[in-house]
Order: structure tokens, then C-alpha cells, then sequence
């Protein structure tokens, strides 16, 4: 899976726009919809701060792992929200 799946994918299981996740990361909605088609190459403070929001590993966000854990290594869990 491309990370730029995996964006849209976490934004959704966490009910959060494209706007919200934007505002975040202090850039415009239409700037964010870049990475999230893969328009926009995501720079690394950003996946670092998305990974801080969703509670996910690097490696499960940039699509290098498809076992997602959370920071604390712990298995992912959608409906355990940390936002």
C-alpha cells in the first residue's frame, strides 16, 4: 500500500477531514490533498506528526510495514482513538 492510502485511511478511521488534519499540520486543505493523492511528496516532519496524531509507527504510515503498531508497541486499534 502507498502512504498516501494509509493517509487517507487513518484520517477516516480517526473522523477527521481534510481540513482538521491540515489545520494540524498548519498548511491549506488543498496543500494536504496533495499528499493524500500522491500529488505531494509528504516531507518528514509532517509524517512525524501525523504518526504522533494517529499513535502509528513510522513504518506502518510510510507503508514500509503493514502491521500496525502504535508508538508504544502496542497492536493499532481504530476505536481506541488518541485524538
Amino acid at each position: 500500500m502507498h502512504y498516501y492510502q494509509r493517509l487517507r485511511d487513518l484520517r477516516e478511521d480517526h473522523d477527521k477531514s481534510q481540513a482538521d488534519i491540515a489545520a494540524i499540520l498548519g498548511i491549506s486543505r488543498q496543500h494536504y490533498s496533495l499528499y493524500e493523492r500522491g500529488e505531494r511528496e509528504l516531507p518528514m516532519h509532517h509524517f512525524m506528526k501525523l504518526a504522533k496524531l494517529y499513535n502509528v509507527s513510522l513504518d506502518y504510515l510510510s507503508g514500509l510495514s503493514t502491521n500496525p503498531d502504535t508508538l508504544d508497541r502496542k497492536q493499532y486499534n481504530p476505536n481506541t482513538k488518541k485524538t
